[in-house]
């Protein structure tokens, strides 16, 4: 006779087997066991990956066990989301900071993901200083002579930024719709390469989160606006979009999320971890020097955000005529 340990041990068989996950609460109970992978989709040494890996610290003291930063750039940030949908199993052991050009991207160029199928939403984190700089000797000591030489030069004005289908490409080209303007966008892996193409005058502007903060501080940038709802506190001279014409308000909130089909204990425990991890006074240190403002929203929260985000991403790249023919 079959006792109740073999019937159960072939009933979890035939599940793996035909792809459908076994009920593991012991799996959840003894998590984590080892250290969780945190990839990071932008180049080591820029704001994201630096606060992330504040963050990361700050969240294993929580957790039990390191998180360890993997850094996948490229793609405008999806990359490593991307790489995680597509390998990573739902364990807890992989998981990756989502920018919003996760929800974006689909709409406007075919993906190996589908944001609304291949992700656990975790937590929202924060969102970014964003602002528009130029070279200190450069000839627009403002934010609207940038765009009425724009307007003058159909084309002439360059500006660098992230990558296509990132908020910053975005929201300049809304910046050039509404003020009827014609700028060239010229995409980069991250902020190292665009403040070295400001700086080397291979761009005529650089939109971008506080990157150029210490370049703006020594006076080798100049920050003509900023791109949040109020003033910067580090640089309160400098106007914000809605002050300089522009009713346009763009921080970019992102978040973490996991591959399809995590157990919610798993999610839980992460999520409590990295809510801890963001009171932590290292963390606050380094949104402080990067000037972002926590933006948290529960698992349920975010959950949301995404699927809406989706849907709005969606119009906007339809309204702008970025969508890929």
């Amino acid at each position: 006779m079959l006792n109740r340990r073999t019937i159960l041990s072939a009933f979890a068989g035939v599940l793996a087997i035909s792809g459908v996950p076994a009920a593991g609460p012991a799996l959840a109970d003894t998590y984590p066991s080892k250290p969780v992978t945190f990839i990071v989709p932008w180049p080591a040494g820029g704001s994201s990956d630096l606060t992330m890996r504040a963050l990361a610290e700050a969240a294993s003291k929580h957790l039990g066990q390191p998180i360890v930063i993997e850094n996948k750039a490229g793609a405008s940030g999806t990359a490593g989301p991307a790489v995680m949908a597509a390998g990573a199993k739902p364990d807890g052991y992989t998981i990756a900071q989502m920018p919003i050009t996760v929800f974006r991207l689909p709409n406007m160029v075919k993906t190996s993901f589908d944001p609304a199928k291949d992700f656990t939403y975790i937590l929202n984190v924060t969102g970014y200083t964003f602002g528009v700089v130029v070279k200190a000797d450069a000839k627009w000591k403002t934010f609207g002579e940038l765009v009425a030489d724009a307007k003058a030069n159909p084309g002439k004005v360059s500006y660098g930024t992230p990558g296509a289908g990132t908020s910053l490409h975005i929201t300049m080209e809304q910046i050039a719709a509404m003020a009827g303007v014609k700028f060239t966008h010229v995409p980069f892996k991250g902020g190292a390469e665009t403040n070295a193409a400001v700086l080397g005058g291979h761009v005529s502007a650089v939109a971008d989160s506080t990157g150029w903060g210490s370049l703006v501080d020594a006076k080798e940038l100049r920050l003509l606006v900023i791109w949040g709802q109020q003033r910067s506190k580090r640089w309160p001279d400098v106007p914000t979009l809605k002050e300089a014409g522009f009713d346009l308000v763009s921080n970019s909130p992102f978040g973490i999320a996991g591959p399809k089909g995590m157990d919610p204990k798993i999610v839980a425990k992460l999520h409590d971890a990295f809510k801890k991890g963001m009171e932590e006074p290292s963390y606050a240190e380094a949104m402080r020097k990067f000037d972002m403002e926590p933006f948290y929203m529960s698992t349920a929260d975010y959950d949301k955000f995404a699927r809406a985000s989706i849907a709005q991403e969606a119009k906007l790249v339809e309204m702008l005529g970025l969508k890929a023919k």
